[in-house]
């Protein structure tokens, strides 16, 4: 009995003690709802090259001044599509994740939808 216990509580030390993995957010652009999965799809396709024939990823200069450190570090950034069934060419929409540079970790998400001209405005998350 007593070494049933100590292997429970052993069991539960190691789950307590490991770190959690920050996931990418649910995230809301312009009235549009994306699934973390979604997220997910977007910032994955933007490290591995899935739409070759685009332009993207590409730099995302943030002229807009937006706050990206709830999610990242960086400070460059890539701006990647961000569509339901993940971005391999054509029209890429108006929405995009923010994906940084360097550790080609979610950063943000941002939308044309609303916004002036070739501005963007910030998801919500």
């Amino acid at each position: 009995m007593k070494f049933a216990t100590l292997a429970v509580l052993s069991l539960a030390a190691v789950v307590v003690s490991a770190p959690i993995e920050k996931r990418e957010p649910s995230v809301s652009c312009g009235g549009k709802r994306y699934s973390s999965g979604q997220v997910a799809t977007a910032v994955d396709y933007s490290d591995s090259n899935a739409a070759p024939s685009t332009t993207y990823p590409h730099q995302y200069n943030n002229y807009e001044g937006f706050n990206f450190r709830a999610y990242c570090s960086d400070s460059t950034y890539d701006e990647y599509p961000l569509t339901t069934s993940g971005y391999t060419g054509g029209s890429p929409g108006p929405d995009r994740v923010i994906v940084g540079r360097s550790s080609g970790t979610f950063c943000g998400a941002i939308t044309h939808t609303g916004a002036s001209g070739s501005s963007f405005l910030k998801c919500s998350y």
